[in-house]
């Protein structure tokens, strides 16, 4: 019997890159990936000056549509509809205040509110995306997720057999059930517990990843309330499953604010969120193992509600 390939592992938008196949993929598969993946980010990402929402943030404008911009920017505006605005793609700026900008200076300048209103400055349709003034787009709320759909699809027009592509933590998985550890946020040796995902897709975000410390002394992290410019203090880490990346990613986004639980359930997405003060969630059928321990019992909820208990 033939050998699997070793997993194919690279840096690409600033994460780590794994896509395990059963056969191996030949290199005009892997050059067009990395093409679609430079694609991606030259047009998206905040971090590079020649990008399209760069050029945006400089001069504002329109531009043609770019073949992402509907689908992910409907998302957004759902998500900003569910969280009350706490999820706003202009948010770019209020990252760059607390320096998480192009540079990674890390240098804390204060809170900057994103922009209200915001459907009234960003417009987009199949044919132009425009910005009344000059704003930083960021698509961080579930760009990844767009990306790892748009790469899975790319192979599974090859002869990959069972397929994972997994882009630092967000994945999707065809064919052979994989079980998913879900990394403790504040000790990442330990996991609160593992999900099987077969046929779908699964991801993450969590407080711990791009922190950095303030002028004050506080933790500054990448999960921002565009509200106020301020970082999530009540959750710690989020997981969502769901049948493509995108929305899974757009769901454990809006699990940190009000009304994520809501928006998973309109969804149809099963999901896991852990607090800041140690307590477990998760919605109601979710099908995740989540590890419990023994000298503390669950606390059961309504159906109408999530579980929850303590970790």
């Amino acid at each position: 019997m033939t050998a699997a390939p070793e997993p194919w592992r690279f840096d690409a938008i600033g994460t780590r890159w794994e896509i395990v196949t059963e056969r191996r993929l030949p290199p005009a598969v892997r050059d067009e990936v990395m093409s679609r993946i430079d694609e991606f980010d030259r047009t998206w990402s905040r971090f590079r000056p020649d990008s399209a929402v760069s050029a945006l943030a400089r001069t504002a404008g329109a531009i043609p549509a770019p073949a992402d911009a509907v689908p992910m920017l409907d998302a957004l505006e759902a998500l900003s509809n569910a969280t009350a605005g706490a999820v706003n793609p202009l948010i770019g700026a209020s990252l760059d205040a607390l320096g998480y900008d192009a540079g990674y200076t890390l240098h804390d300048q204060g809170p900057l509110p994103a922009p209200s209103g915001w459907q009234q400055v960003l417009t987009w349709g199949e044919r132009r995306l425009a910005l009344a003034v000059p704003a930083t787009i960021d698509v961080g709320a579930l760009g990844k997720g767009r990306l790892v759909d748009l790469v899975l699809d790319m192979l599974m027009r090859t002869e990959t057999g069972d397929l994972t592509v997994d882009a630092g933590g967000d994945l999707a998985v065809r064919g052979r059930p994989q079980r998913i550890g879900l990394e403790h946020p504040f000790d990442p040796r330990r996991a609160i517990g593992v999900w099987e995902v077969t046929d779908a897709a699964l991801c993450a975000s969590a407080v711990n990843r791009r922190a950095w410390p303030s002028a004050a002394g506080t933790t500054l992290h990448h999960v921002l309330d565009a509200r106020t410019g301020q970082p999530v203090r009540t959750i710690a880490a989020t997981w969502a499953v769901a049948p493509d990346a995108m929305t899974a990613d757009a769901v454990a986004t809006a699990l940190f604010f009000d009304g994520g639980p809501r928006l998973a359930h309109e969804w149809g997405v099963d999901w896991v969120r852990m607090t800041t003060d140690g307590r477990v969630e998760w919605s109601p059928g979710c099908r995740a193992d989540v590890f419990v321990r023994k000298d503390r019992g669950a606390r059961t909820a309504p159906a109408s509600r999530p579980n929850s208990l303590e970790q």
